[in-house]
């Protein structure tokens, strides 16, 4: 493996977002800060416990994954869609690289800046709310698989838009509404029996439910099956790209 050659597309990729500090971390911190101060400290004063936790506490793990998986989605898309879009993948592709290395390297960068946004988010939310982490090894791994996952599938979408309006499409009229009727802000239990039925349709009720479980050991569904339907949804983006590799589908003129 050209370890060398992963390094220096990971090392650039982490350069941009020196580059782009504003936008890659203070903005999303911002964001889920006021998130924070208008759910977690002035609603959620008024709220009631939700299964004995604070609701402040409670949306804690929902709007860290939000942050989580947008960036990731976003990186990780952004990352090869511009060498596209300036015609340098083509150096890059004929390279001594294999694709795996470019993938490797790519995503890696991407899912880094996805784990530092969260971690950062995890500590800012300690300013507003109690947190109790009662899994933390459990909860780093939740984080660094949904981190990977996601980065994943936003290097699909980088290789798949043929504009900057696709290329957004998903992060910000796709993942926020999974998110949002995910269990962030609420239990699925509080639903009538049909739309907690239509609930486990979506997938991201699944990244929510096992990041809270770690940390509260309480979720909508069991942990284990949380982590199941993650590695489900690694393997088919995994077995996307390989076939994406193998065929250079939207990678070769």
């Amino acid at each position: 493996m050209n370890i060398e050659a992963i390094k220096s597309i990971y090392v650039y990729e982490m350069a941009r977002t020196r580059r782009t500090l504003l936008q890659s971390v203070i903005s999303p911190v911002l964001s889920t800060a006021l998130y924070f101060i208008v759910f977690g400290a002035a609603v959620g004063s008024r709220m009631e416990e939700i299964g004995g936790v604070s609701y402040g506490g409670f949306i804690t793990p929902g709007l860290i994954m939000l942050a989580l998986i947008t960036q990731c989605v976003s990186n990780g898309s952004a990352g090869i869609y511009f060498p596209k879009f300036t015609g340098t993948i083509y150096e890059i592709l004929s390279a001594p690289i294999a694709m795996t290395e470019i993938l490797i390297g790519y995503v890696g960068a991407a899912a880094t800046k996805g784990m530092m946004i969260g971690l950062i988010i995890l500590a800012t939310a300690m300013f507003f709310v109690e947190l109790h982490i009662a899994h933390p090894v459990l909860m780093l791994f939740f984080m660094v698989l949904t981190s990977i996952t996601f980065s994943l599938a936003g290097f699909i979408i980088g290789i798949l838009a043929k504009n900057f309006e696709q290329l957004s499409l998903v992060p910000s009229l796709v993942v926020p509404p999974l998110t949002f009727l995910g269990g962030t802000f609420y239990s699925i239990d509080m639903l009538p029996p049909f739309w907690q039925a239509v609930s486990h349709l979506n997938p991201v009720l699944y990244l929510v439910s096992g990041f809270r479980w770690s940390f509260f050991e309480i979720s909508d569904v069991h942990p284990a099956i949380s982590l199941a339907m993650i590695g489900i949804f690694l393997g088919g983006c995994l077995g996307f790209l390989a076939w994406i590799f193998r065929t250079g589908y939207k990678l070769r003129p």
